[in-house]
C-alpha cells in the first residue's frame, strides 16, 4: 500500500478546541493520513470517531494506522466528501455529534505524490483529483475551458492578478499541442507573468494558478458553507466544530459562516428586542489560532493555517 505521509497541523490546538469527552461521538471530516484521528481516538473510551475522506488511499492508510495502534474498535472510516457528512452519517444512524474537525485543502501526501499533479514542482500529469474515481481533471479544465472561464477560475479561486494573461497564453499554447503536464503549465505561467513582478510576496509564481485549478477540480468552496451549517446543526450543546483553513478564500467562508451562526438576527440594530426569531446556533470560542514558531520549524506547511472553533448552544 502507498505510504501516506501526514503531519497533522495544529494538532494540540485542535485537541484542545474539540474539548474531547471520552464517551463522545466525533467526526474527522478530512481523515487524510489519520494523524488527527489517532490522537482523538486515544482520548476516547466508550466514544466513537467517524473519519470521512474522498481519497481511497487516505482511507486505507488511516485505517491501517489506527489498526496498528489498537484503536479500530472505536473507529469507522467512510469513503465520501465531508460536504455530504450529514447524509453519510445519517446512513450510519448518527445524527448528533460531540465534535467535528475539518482540515481543509490538499494533504501533504497528495502534494508529495507527484503523479497526483497537485504540485508545481517536477513534471507530472496535470490531474489534481482528490478522488481519483472522479472524471474531471485539471487537464480537462486547462484544455477545454474558454479563455474567459479560465480567467474567471484563476481570479475567483486563485486571486491571481495576471489571470487574463495566463488564460490567454494557455489558449495560445493548447492550439499547438495539449497541455498535459504540470511542467508545461508552469512554463506557461512563467511566460505570462512579467519577470519584474514575479514572486514579490516570496511565493512561487505558479502557486495561485495551481490553487485555483485544484479548487475548481474538487469543487472545494461552493459547498463549504452548507457543510459547516450542517455540522453546526448536528452539534450537541457544548459540542465543538474546529476548522483549519489554509488560504484566505476558505478562511473567509469559515469566518463569515461562524459569525452568521453565532449572530443570525436580522432585526434592525435599533430594535429593543429581537423579533425575527432567529437564534444563535453556536458561540465562537477564543480567537483564530495559528501555528507556533516551534511547529513551523518542523512543518513549514502549517505557515498559512488558521484554526477557528465554534461551540453548539442550546435554545
Amino acid at each position: 500500500m502507498t505510504q501516506f505521509h501526514h503531519i497533522p497541523v495544529l494538532l494540540n490546538e485542535c485537541l484542545d478546541g474539540l474539548n474531547i469527552r471520552p464517551d463522545g461521538v466525533y467526526l474527522d471530516g478530512t481523515l487524510g493520513g489519520g494523524g488527527h484521528s489517532a490522537r482523538i481516538l486515544e482520548r476516547l473510551t466508550t466514544g466513537h470517531l467517524y473519519g470521512i475522506d474522498r481519497d481511497r488511499e487516505a482511507i486505507e492508510a488511516a485505517s491501517e494506522r489506527i489498526r496498528g495502534l489498537g484503536l479500530s474498535d472505536r473507529f469507522t472510516a467512510v469513503r465520501g466528501n465531508f460536504h455530504d457528512a450529514r447524509a453519510l452519517l445519517a446512513d450510519l444512524g448518527v445524527t448528533r455529534l460531540n465534535g467535528a474537525l475539518l482540515d481543509l485543502g490538499v494533504s501533504s501526501h497528495q502534494l508529495d505524490e507527484g503523479e497526483r499533479g497537485f504540485s508545481y514542482q517536477g513534471d507530472f500529469p496535470l490531474d489534481m483529483r482528490m478522488d481519483k474515481s472522479q472524471a474531471l481533471t485539471a487537464r480537462d479544465i486547462v484544455n477545454s475551458y474558454s479563455q474567459n472561464e479560465l480567467c474567471r477560475i484563476l481570479t475567483l479561486y486563485g486571486e491571481e492578478k495576471w489571470a487574463m494573461q495566463i488564460a490567454r497564453v494557455i489558449c495560445d499554447r493548447r492550439k499547438l499541442m495539449p497541455v498535459e503536464t504540470t511542467a508545461q503549465l508552469v512554463d506557461i505561467i512563467d511566460a505570462a507573468i512579467p519577470k519584474r513582478v514575479r514572486a514579490r510576496d516570496g511565493s512561487h509564481p505558479a502557486r495561485r494558478t495551481f490553487q485555483a485549478l485544484r479548487i475548481a477540480v474538487n469543487d472545494e468552496l461552493e459547498p463549504l458553507e452548507r457543510a459547516l451549517r450542517d455540522l453546526a446543526d448536528m452539534l450537541v450543546p457544548g459540542g465543538r466544530l474546529c476548522v483549519i483553513a489554509f488560504h484566505s478564500l476558505e478562511d473567509r467562508i469559515v469566518k463569515n459562516t461562524f459569525k452568521s451562526l453565532a449572530d443570525p438576527c436580522t432585526c434592525p440594530k435599533d430594535f429593543p428586542v429581537c423579533v425575527c426569531g432567529k437564534h444563535p446556533k453556536v458561540k465562537l470560542v477564543g480567537k483564530p489560532v495559528t501555528a507556533s514558531e516551534e511547529e513551523l520549524e518542523s512543518n513549514p506547511r502549517a505557515r498559512s493555517a488558521v484554526l477557528r472553533v465554534a461551540e453548539g448552544i442550546q435554545w
